[in-house]
């Protein structure tokens, strides 16, 4: 039998991030920012990542967040980008990632809400 620590289990991890504005540059940088802490944050390297999905509020199309992350190594993980519904009120410029990996069973998901994005999951608050 293997070791605890050696035996993995497919999670989700969730983050969000907002640009600044609606420019490539903006989404770009954000997304980046968004990535590089949701893998830093899980220990997580492209090979350990099944998937990642983006989804943007209507207000940001000036670029595929896939972008960026292809640009900081995952060209090797399938990447999709979508569209949030419309729903009035809702934070603008926000950019949602859920990353589908393996982690070590004893490890906890950390997930990933950066700057105002963290009251849109306030029971995550004392996690991060």
């Amino acid at each position: 039998m293997q070791p605890m620590a050696d035996q993995t289990k497919v999670v989700a991890v969730r983050g969000a991030v907002q640009a600044d504005e609606n420019s490539s540059g903006a989404i770009l940088t954000a997304t980046g920012k968004l990535v590089r802490e949701l893998m830093e944050m899980n220990e997580l390297s492209p090979g350990g990542m099944i998937s990642a999905i983006f989804t943007t509020t209507p207000d940001l199309d000036a670029e595929f967040p896939a972008v960026a992350a292809r640009g900081i190594g995952l060209s090797e993980v399938p990447l999709m980008c979508a569209r949030e519904i419309p729903v009035p009120g809702a934070m603008p410029r926000v950019i949602r990632v859920m990353v589908h990996c393996n982690l070590p069973v004893d490890r906890h998901v950390r997930h990933v809400y950066l700057g105002e994005t963290r009251s849109l999951r306030v029971d995550l608050n004392a996690a991060q």
